[in-house]
Order: structure tokens, then sequence, then C-alpha cells
């Protein structure tokens, strides 16, 4: 073959038209910078997505889940409003609700079973009028008053009552 071109063929070709053998470097090139681009682009939009989370590591167990949640949800369902209210909610310090409801519940856990093994020891005979067994929480409230001591035994309400009137009075 020769390497000459026809004579009706303009003398400067563009250097985006194929050569004579098939070879198109534009093609090539544009080729390459596409999978380049949605790589990154990609990349770009699973990190901005994790943006959320990793805001929200810092805070507690629960609002890192919830907001891992709410990011799951926009990320499967591309529903914005899923990733925005997750952004708000990392960037929202949320009160600890959880360690004083834990506290009360043991605290009562342990009141409950303290006053549980004072009423199987101390049995109840009836010969005293004043002694009954009352609730934890009536007992609580008498013995912060400072009416009951560990070795007494437990006075009805009407005897508490009376013996803060007299005290009071």
């Amino acid at each position: 073959m020769t390497d000459t071109a026809h004579e009706l063929a303009p003398h400067h070709l563009p250097p985006f038209i194929p050569a004579a053998d098939g070879s198109d470097p534009l093609m090539t090139v544009m080729l390459v910078t596409l999978i380049v681009g949605v790589v990154l682009l990609g990349t770009f939009y699973l990190h901005l997505h994790s943006l959320p989370e990793r805001l929200a590591h810092k805070h507690g167990r629960m609002q890192f889940e919830l907001v891992a949640i709410l990011g799951l949800l926009a990320l499967f369902t591309h529903n914005n409003v899923f990733w925005v209210a997750a952004l708000l909610l990392a960037f929202i310090q949320l009160p600890d609700f959880t360690t004083p409801l834990e506290t009360i519940a043991s605290s009562l856990g342990k009141i409950a079973k303290r006053y549980e093994t004072e009423g199987c020891d101390e049995k109840n005979d009836g010969s005293d009028a004043t002694t009954a067994v009352v609730s934890p929480l009536e007992a609580v409230a008498a013995e912060q008053a400072g009416e009951i001591s560990e070795g007494k035994p437990q006075e009805t309400t009407a005897a508490v009552a009376a013996d803060t009137a007299k005290k009071d009075g």
C-alpha cells in the first residue's frame, strides 16, 4: 500500500479521524476517561453518602445505628429525605435517656429484693397492730423521711403519717 492520500482528499485531516489501519485514538482516550470518571464519581457518591454515619460515629451507639439505618434507606430507596434526616440526626447530640432509666430500674429491683427478703424474715403474727407489710415505694418514702431503720419492723402508712404529724406539729 502506498502512504500517499488520494488526490481528492484534503491535505490536512483533523486528528480525531481514524487512520486507515482502523485505530481510533480519540475513542480509546474517551473510553479510558469514561471508565475513570464513572469510578471516581461512584467513589465520591458513596463517600458523600457515608458522611452522616461518619459524623454520628462519635455519638452514642443508638444514635449511630439510627443514622446508619436512615443512610441505608436513603441508599436503597433513593429518597433524599432519609439522607437529610440522617445528616440532621448526626449533627444533633441526643440526650442520654437510657442510663437514668436503667439506673432507676436497677434501684427499684434492689429495693424490691431487699423488702421481699425483709418481709420473709419478719413474720407478722398480728400481735402488734402497727406492724404490716407496706409496698416498696411506701417503704422508700418512709425510709427517706427517716422513719424506718434497718432493725425496726415496718410501720403502716397510718402510723407513719401519725409520727410525721407529731414531728411536724
